[in-house]
């Protein structure tokens, strides 16, 4: 099993079907990393079993390859000639494979002495393996029992070649923290195990990927431009046999703490020592056992991470901590927060203009920075095409007791209009107003709510205590902002289309805030008409249903005032 050679990775055509011979009805072929890369341009996509294993794929091999087989691209220009291009150059699609040709022995999955992203005699001290259900995030092992899982840890888990090595990637990059099996030759091991080990290095950020219409679009779209390549920064392929005085090989059970040092290094990190023990069945070989250990611990710097959104911290720290070097500002990934959809985090995504003079990255008044990726697509997006098919996948994972388990993971997309990356245009402005409304709307509907139950003589549903019927106005308004993204991805800069859209969703949230209002009203007892008095510092105020929808209806007004400004000429 050679993953430049031997298919693992299903994909997708550009015109639809899957592979260059299979109909439209066709299921997703398999294909090798070597085909995928030196025709990208045919290819629409690749498909994963889960989410998270599309930013581990692209991080951990098909990014890497690409930028140390050719570099980044010098500059802004170089960038605009490769995607005017839409594939690789002769000469580009020539140097691909010859890197493919002279690496290709590094890419053995199962190779007994360099098996890739592995440790060929990683062991313990006693010779104990685990099951193969430890790489699978989706199956029950130990401490981490999916909700509904169809399995049991006692069931064996028979993983194929092509499975295992998607899960190999996952877990470098999204694996649980905590202890890990103790390895041979590690010094840090203790009763066995190693202790305190840090999740995988993307379960620490709020991934943030661009995605474009062909797998050779979204592969550019993910390479920075203007990165001078630095001489020890290697992918981990080219790190197997390096030894010196500062520098670890990955394929020894001893890991480090440190920074990555540069983009290659970031994306091909090794966060644990793996290997995959296969045994041959009637159906090929399978992978039943391994053993995973503690690996190298990632600093994380906004220097070499361009897949995160940022926090940046004030030179006085954070509340509660320590306080930042006197003037320095501190960076930290600002990761997604399950069960909250993709758009309404567009002030961070669209906070592209958040840097100084020095080009270090700064913060906007709301604390957040985009990524760098997002950051270099706003430079340039008045040079790209104002309605190109620009989506943002948004990935991620949250962890539960001390980062152990798995709790919950992420994924959203969202379509992202050319437009709204430019800081000065129009779509900017307006997208930036519509998530303010949505969360302003949920506001006003929370409030009614607080002010109906008071009238009752209660007291409004805690913030951090089951529902509140704003939680549910959001959810109600989620289809109406993608249908404006989509249609403003459309519109381009045409002022009076992208005012038309704005007045549509206006109208359309509004339906949908008097829809959820609607259910509050009758779900009123009676007295709520006459009310109550309630004294507070001194003062009394009247809580009554009149009141409380007519500071509803004023809310509303105030917030959706396109809609209040067309009611009021009609």
């Amino acid at each position: 099993m050679n993953l430049l050679s031997d298919g693992w990775l299903s994909a997708v055509s550009a015109g639809g079907a899957s592979g260059f011979g299979g109909g439209p009805g066709a299921g997703p072929a398999e294909f090798g990393v070597r085909e995928l890369l030196l025709n990208a341009e045919k290819f629409a996509d690749i498909v994963v079993d889960l989410p998270t294993q599309r930013p581990a794929v692209f991080r951990q091999v098909l990014l890497p390859l690409v930028v140390d087989a050719l570099g980044c691209p010098k500059d802004a220009e170089a960038w605009m000639d490769m995607f005017r291009a839409g594939a690789f150059s002769p000469e580009q699609r020539q140097l691909l494979a010859d890197y493919l040709d002279k690496h290709q022995h590094l890419f053995g999955l199962l190779d007994p002495v360099e098996p890739f992203g592995q440790v060929a005699d990683l062991r313990t001290a006693k010779g104990e393996t685990k099951g193969s259900a430890l790489l699978v995030a989706t199956a029950a092992t130990g401490n981490n029992v999916p909700l509904f899982s169809s399995r049991t840890e006692g069931d064996v888990l028979e993983l194929t070649p092509a499975e295992a090595a998607r899960w190999l990637l996952h877990t470098h990059c999204w694996d649980t923290a905590a202890i890990k099996t103790g390895a041979v030759g590690d010094p840090m091991v203790k009763s066995g195990k190693t202790t305190g080990n840090p999740t995988g290095p993307l379960g620490q950020l709020g991934v943030t990927m661009p995605v474009g219409s062909t797998l050779f679009e979204t592969l550019l779209l993910n390479i920075p431009y203007g990165q001078a390549g630095l001489s020890d920064d290697v992918p981990q392929w080219r790190r197997r046999s390096t030894q010196g005085d500062d520098t670890l090989s990955c394929a020894t059970p001893v890991w480090q703490s440190r920074p990555a040092r540069g983009l290659l290094e970031a994306w091909t990190w090794q966060a644990r020592r793996i290997r995959l023990i296969s045994q041959d069945t009637d159906r090929g070989p399978r992978i039943t056992r391994v053993l995973v250990s503690a690996g190298d611990r990632l600093e994380v710097s906004p220097d070499t991470e361009p897949h995160t959104a940022w926090v940046v911290d004030s030179p006085a720290g954070r509340r509660g901590k320590s306080p930042a070097r006197s003037g320095v500002k501190s960076a930290r990934p600002r990761r997604h927060t399950a069960g909250r959809a993709g758009w309404r985090g567009l002030d961070a995504l669209l906070a592209v203009n958040a840097v100084d003079q020095d080009q270090q990255a700064t913060a906007t008044r709301s604390g957040a920075v985009s990524s760098q990726l997002v950051r270099q697509l706003s430079a340039i997006s008045r040079r790209l095409p104002s309605r190109y098919p620009l989506r943002v996948e948004l990935t991620g994972i949250a962890y539960g007791n001390q980062s152990a388990v798995i709790e919950d993971m992420y994924f959203d997309e969202i379509p992202l209009p050319v437009a709204a990356l430019d800081p000065e245009g129009i779509v900017y402005g307006a997208l930036l107003e519509v998530v303010d409304q949505a969360e302003d709307l949920a506001k006003a509907v929370n409030h009614l709510s607080g002010d109906l139950r008071r009238a009752a003589g209660s007291e409004p549903i805690p913030w951090d205590k089951g529902q509140r019927p704003g939680d549910t106005l959001l959810h109600a308004l989620d289809p109406i902002v993608r249908r404006l993204l989509a249609g403003l991805r459309q519109a381009g800069d045409d002022f009076d289309r992208c005012e038309q859209g704005l007045e549509a969703w206006e109208h359309k949230a509004g339906q949908a805030t008097l829809r959820v209002a609607e259910g509050l009203f009758n779900s009123a007892p009676a007295a709520l008409f006459t009310g109550r008095r309630v004294k507070k510092d001194g003062k009394e105020q009247v809580y009554r249903l009149s009141t409380a929808e007519a500071s509803f209806r004023r809310r509303l007004a105030v917030i959706l005032h396109r809609r209040a400004a067309a009611r009021t000429a009609g």
